[in-house]
């Protein structure tokens, strides 16, 4: 691999990035395989060979003289030391998909904290949602029909925190509301599931003669609900829901365009914020757990690099210049 990249590198000096990438995407990606198995506590040799492996790829692409650091030719590239990386990889591998705890002082989430891709056909591949039981153009022009409850739908976030809202409206009056403060690291898209969960099941118990309409503001949350292949747990609770109730409807409605019932929505998910009730049902995301994972790496390589005995030269010039 080494000399495969260096006859794509030739002889040219200067950093190359689209050489880097092919390292990142291609060259690394073969080093980390099977990574979880063998590079969660990396011994001292393994990380000298591991360093030895990567020193000849981080030269071609960056083009220095062969006497440049190791240490210095990752801190130049942004590339961290290739045991840091695969370590990375196998401490998100075994949370995530192995589902084995790790350390707590690496972190104290457990796997089990996690939301996890659900797996395997949810319903009989030959059932499916009535055609007009999910819009994804503008349902505005029902909301005034008196014959429908309308129920409106929102998930927001802001550096407040995230939070989800339902108000139902009947005969022009607002005849129920709910609201719930989620985990500040969820995403919009959880919470809009999530609201919308909750809005399907309070359909549910309304009495059986009466059409409802949902409205929501998030496309990506109607689609996903409607998809019975959706690898999203809250998403195929929903359209197991839905399906056994052809008479309620989900229709997307333009955000922050005059909807009174979106903007009251709206206005109660930004309350629950700071005063909603806490919701723990909905789990942390994917990236969540990556990015504290790669924030771990990357305060590991910076304390590596600022104690370590190679590449001070260059330490000095990029400490200098920040």
């Amino acid at each position: 691999m080494q000399q495969n990249l260096k006859r794509i590198a030739g002889g040219n000096w200067g950093i190359s990035q689209i050489h880097r990438t092919v390292y990142k995407t291609v060259i690394e990606r073969m080093l980390a395989h099977g990574s979880s198995a063998w590079c969660l506590n990396p011994t001292f040799k393994m990380k000298r060979k591991l360093s030895l492996i990567q020193r000849p790829f981080l030269l071609h692409i960056s083009g220095a003289y062969r006497t440049t650091p190791t240490a210095a030719l990752q801190t130049i590239l942004s590339i961290p030391p290739l045991h840091m990386q695969l370590q990375f990889e196998a401490r998100f591998t075994s949370i995530y998909r192995l589902r084995i705890s790790i350390p707590p002082n690496i972190t104290d989430i457990q796997p089990q904290d996690l939301e996890m891709k659900a797996i395997g056909w949810s319903i009989q591949p030959s059932e499916h949602l009535e055609p007009n039981q999910t819009f994804i153009e503008d349902g505005e022009a029902n909301i005034a029909r008196k014959d429908i409850i309308n129920i409106f739908t929102d998930g927001s976030k802001t550096e407040y925190g995230v939070g989800a809202a339902i108000c139902v409206l009947t005969n022009d009056i607002w005849a129920y509301q709910w609201s719930a403060k989620l985990n500040d690291n969820n995403t919009v898209f959880q919470a809009e599931l999530t609201v919308l969960h909750e809005a399907v099941i309070y359909t549910t118990q309304l009495p059986n003669h009466n059409t409802s309409k949902i409205h929501v503001d998030n496309r990506a949350s109607i689609m996903a609900s409607s998809n019975s292949k959706s690898t999203n747990e809250t998403a195929r609770k929903i359209f197991k829901i839905l399906l056994t109730n052809p008479r309620i409807t989900v229709s997307w409605v333009k955000a922050h365009a005059g909807n009174i019932g979106n903007d009251r929505a709206n206005q109660l998910a930004k309350d629950a914020m700071q005063h909603g009730q806490p919701y723990s049902h909905t789990k942390l995301p994917k990236p969540h757990i990556k990015g504290l994972l790669r924030k771990r790496m990357l305060e590991e390589w910076q304390t590596s690099w600022k104690n370590g005995d190679t590449g001070r030269k260059i330490y000095n010039i990029i400490k200098l210049n920040l």
